[in-house]
C-alpha cells in the first residue's frame, strides 16, 4: 500500500501524517508513507487545498484533517 501526505509542511499536514501513521499502527498494516511537499507534485493530484491524503493513487480527502476512524476506513477499502 502506498500513502501520500500532500502539503507544504504546515501544522495540519503534520497532524494528518501522524493520524495516518497511528491508523496504520492500529490496523497493523504496513504501508509506504510519503510526504509530498513539492507544489508541482501536489497539483498533479488536482487538489484545491492542503493537506491531502492519497491512498494507492486515489485522493481520499483534501483541505482538512479527517478523524482517524475515517482514515482507517479508507485504508481498509484499499486493502
Amino acid at each position: 500500500m502506498k500513502i501520500k501526505i500532500l502539503g507544504p509542511g504546515c501544522r495540519n499536514c503534520e497532524k494528518l501524517e501522524q493520524e495516518t501513521i497511528n491508523a496504520l499502527a492500529e490496523l497493523d498494516v504496513a504501508a509506504d508513507v510519503e510526504k509530498v511537499t513539492d507544489m508541482d507534485k501536489i497539483m498533479e493530484h488536482d487538489i484545491m487545498m492542503t493537506p491531502g491524503l492519497v491512498v494507492n493513487e486515489k485522493v481520499k480527502v483534501f483541505g482538512r484533517v479527517p478523524k482517524r476512524e475515517e482514515i482507517k476506513k479508507w485504508i481498509k477499502e484499499e486493502m
